[in-house]
C-alpha cells in the first residue's frame, strides 16, 4: 500500500469512526435557549474530546485494516480467494 492510498483509508477510517463517536455521551438540552439555542441540542458536545477519540479509534481501525490488507491471508492473487488457474 501506498503512502497515500493509506493516508486517503485513514481519511475515510476517521470520518466515519467520528460519525460513530459524535453521539457518545450527549444529552439534549430542555428547553429552548432564550437567546437563540435550539431545543435538542446537545448541552455540553466536547468535541475537541470526541476529535481525539476519534483520532484513537481511527488509528486501531486503520491499522487493523493496514495488516489485513498488506498480509497475504486475504489476497485475490494466492490464497482460497484466488481465481483458479485455467
Amino acid at each position: 500500500m501506498s503512502v497515500f492510498n493509506g493516508a486517503v483509508l485513514y481519511l475515510l477510517v476517521w470520518w466515519v469512526s467520528l460519525f460513530a463517536v459524535l453521539p457518545i455521551g450527549t444529552q439534549p438540552v430542555a428547553e429552548a435557549d432564550p437567546e437563540g439555542g435550539w431545543r435538542g441540542t446537545p448541552k455540553a458536545p466536547q468535541l475537541w474530546r470526541k476529535v481525539a477519540l476519534t483520532t484513537l479509534v481511527a488509528a486501531v481501525v486503520w491499522g487493523i485494516l493496514y495488516g489485513i490488507i498488506t498480509s497475504d491471508w486475504l489476497s485475490f492473487r494466492s490464497g482460497w480467494l484466488a481465481m483458479p488457474e485455467n
